[in-house]
């Protein structure tokens, strides 16, 4: 697996070293990553003008934000993100709560959905079993555990207000009360990027392969947010054929709620290597995973004229 950036932060720059240092850190790997990123552009392009063999493309991967702030993550640590998101607008939670799950996941699991952990702890929040958590193989479903700390921390009283560190050991008992901390200034940007603050903040990319699973991504999608409905962050969700003679797809259209159409179509693409989407627009903006280390872009004309996105809807095809 493609060591991230919350991987060397982790191994390599110790727990006591204030915030501000570690958010260099992330500047300077984000930095690296975008001219690693334009170096392999161009030596893909350079290489097809010259007649040279092109460069293989870069192996999956996302990342949250652009520039010096972008946060690599791979596509298992962008997924889960970005269910701890869904889930938290599944149940109308403020930002901060996404902050704090996301601080306690980074510390717990470095976003990772685990099997094991300390005695029985296991998940990307590693609960125990034995604590009245739930099975191990509940707690190894992301939905259902990033549901069972969200119901953990609306009992901690102002836990909206309290320092991020604190609410999440309110909720976690861990041995290690002070842990949390470190991880509040990532988690606050990724909090951000998975809601939609900035807008389309989340990209992954991957070469398309193999069969799509629109079907299974759209049972996930509604597992995660809640059933389709006019109070519901999915309003409705219609499917139907691309059009495309040479294309054996399917689009689905997905009405949203305003306030978290931008952490669907995060989840969307976090998720779409997995289920083998191709491309999402929202909002006068296409993602396209064979080129989505460039970002979200804005929908060009062939975009915009042959298959329109009605308002207030994501199409994924």
């Amino acid at each position: 697996m493609t060591r991230t950036f919350l991987q060397v932060l982790s191994d390599g720059v110790p727990a006591q070293v204030p915030a501000t240092r570690r958010l260099r850190t992330l500047a300077l790997v984000g930095s690296t990553l975008v001219l690693v990123l334009a170096a392999v552009g161009y030596l893909a392009f350079g290489g097809a003008r010259h007649g040279l063999t092109p460069a293989a493309p870069p192996p999956p991967g996302c990342q949250a934000g652009t520039g010096v702030s972008a946060i690599p993550l791979d596509t298992g640590q962008a997924g889960i993100a970005a269910t701890i998101a869904g889930v938290a607008a599944r149940h109308r939670l403020p930002r901060q709560a996404v902050t704090i799950a996301l601080a306690a996941a980074l510390q717990e699991s470095q976003l990772q959905n685990l099997g094991y952990g300390d005695r029985d702890s296991v998940g990307v929040f590693q609960q125990r079993p034995s604590q009245g958590w739930g099975t191990a193989a509940e707690l190894q479903d992301p939905v259902y555990a990033t549901t069972k700390f969200f119901a953990a921390l609306v009992r901690v009283r102002g836990y909206a207000k309290m320092p991020v560190g604190q609410a999440a050991q309110d909720v976690q008992h861990s041995a290690d009360g002070y842990a949390y901390g470190q991880w509040v200034e990532v988690a606050t940007l990724l909090a951000g990027y998975f809601t939609g603050a900035p807008q389309a903040g989340v990209s992954c990319w991957y070469t398309p392969a193999g069969q799509q699973d629109l079907a299974g991504a759209l049972k996930q999608l509604t597992q995660t947010f809640g059933p389709q409905g006019k109070d519901g962050v999915l309003v409705g969700i219609t499917t139907a054929r691309s059009g495309q003679k040479k294309e054996d797809r399917s689009v689905a259209v997905v009405h949203v709620q305003r306030a978290g159409a931008w952490t669907v179509a995060g989840w969307l693409v976090a998720h779409a290597q997995q289920y083998g989407i191709s491309q999402i627009r929202y909002a006068g903006y296409v993602w396209n995973a064979g080129d989505g280390s460039m970002g979200w872009q804005r929908a060009g004309p062939e975009n915009r004229t042959a298959s329109p996105v009605p308002r207030g809807s994501i199409v994924a095809a």
